[in-house]
């Protein structure tokens, strides 16, 4: 496994990094107010190709849209904004390189509090924009016209009534499942689960939350959805103040009359699926704070107080273990020796492509 350091030279705390679709380029934002993008040359050597103040205060997270809507970023911050850019190609009069440059298209500023997080929708669900804000409301914006990401529409709000701090779209291609998203929760002055899961009811046009039977009391740092390649069922990874845990989210079995209402059996109905915990890991010893799955959601990675990055792997009997460490000084230990080559690869993949 390759490690390589980057001098970001940001004036302050780093606290979100996020690679585009390609792994070619990377964003990172600061508590310097400021976002820096990045691009891999041929020689595999970091370069910052671009590097601007973003807000009025400190930015929380920053995101790639799919390349198909063109070179977009979104970003979340303190000042209770999400902003969303593009990057275009300036001409040089003077002969000199072509110049990128990174323009604002739109501020969303419906939030009365900090932005906390804020994702793009899956590219089969469209031009679609997700924030979550410390006054407890997920908004999800739709830019009409792709071609114009200049004018975006408040398309819902979704009120969890307690403080967010992450959130997270279910990529999933399955046309059988509803458009699915999850969201964490740091409120220590809150009672209750603090994730919060939610599905789209495409008859009632709505959001409907799905009740979780083992909730989770401590407070979430970040929550990612694995992609799903062939699996019946969902998995959630989760950051919590003190461990990492694995949410698997399988449909229950309908009756054969709710099956042939179809979707309508979904109206009034919270409890369309049996949500288990199928794995909790305190390696850590401290707070973790980033969860992140590789391109196929085998496997987890997690980063913590302590310094590594460890990474979590079920095997045939779907019990999840360490296969992995990766400490702050880029020594690596291995968890399982009969891991496979392949195995290795995509630990590796995660750690490169998707660690923050």
């Amino acid at each position: 496994m390759n490690t390589r350091s980057i001098h970001a030279d940001h004036k302050d705390l780093i606290h979100d990094i996020a690679y585009d679709y390609y792994g070619r380029r990377l964003a990172t934002c600061s508590s310097d107010q400021s976002v820096k993008v990045w691009d891999i040359g041929e020689d595999n050597q970091w370069v910052c190709t671009a590097s601007w103040k973003t807000h009025s205060g400190s930015v929380w997270k920053v995101t790639w849209a799919h390349p198909e809507f063109g070179q977009i970023l979104a970003t979340s911050s303190f000042d209770r904004t999400a902003i969303v850019w593009e990057e275009m190609i300036v001409d040089n009069n003077n002969g000199e390189r072509n110049q990128s440059v990174w323009f604002k298209r739109h501020s969303f500023v419906d939030s009365r509090t900090s932005v906390t997080d804020v994702k793009f929708a899956p590219k089969h669900a469209g031009l679609l924009l997700a924030t979550c804000s410390s006054d407890g409301i997920v908004r999800i914006y739709e830019a009409p016209d792709v071609m114009n990401v200049s004018q975006w529409s408040v398309q819902y709000e979704i009120v969890c009534n307690k403080a967010c701090s992450s959130l997270t779209w279910n990529p999933s291609l399955s046309r059988l499942r509803s458009p699915m998203i999850a969201v964490g929760s740091d409120d220590t002055n809150n009672s209750g689960s603090k994730v919060l899961i939610y599905e789209y009811n495409e008859n009632l046009r709505t959001w409907q939350r799905v009740e979780i039977t083992h909730p989770i009391n401590d407070s979430v740092h970040d929550i990612a959805f694995a992609p799903n390649v062939g699996r019946s069922y969902d998995l959630l990874g989760v950051a919590t103040t003190k461990d990492v845990k694995i949410l698997s989210i399988a449909p229950t079995p309908q009756e054969p009359v709710a099956q042939q209402m179809g979707q309508l059996a979904q109206q009034n109905d919270s409890n369309r699926y049996d949500i288990r915990i199928v794995a909790s890991f305190e390696d850590h010893g401290s707070q973790v704070w980033r969860v992140s799955w590789n391109i196929t959601g085998t496997i987890l990675a997690s980063s913590g107080d302590d310094g590594t990055v460890r990474l979590w792997k079920a095997n045939y009997l779907e019990n999840w273990k360490n296969v992995g460490v990766l400490k702050g000084d880029a020594c690596i230990g291995l968890g399982m020796s009969n891991s496979t080559n392949s195995d290795s690869n995509s630990s590796s993949n995660v750690l490169n492509r998707h660690l923050k």
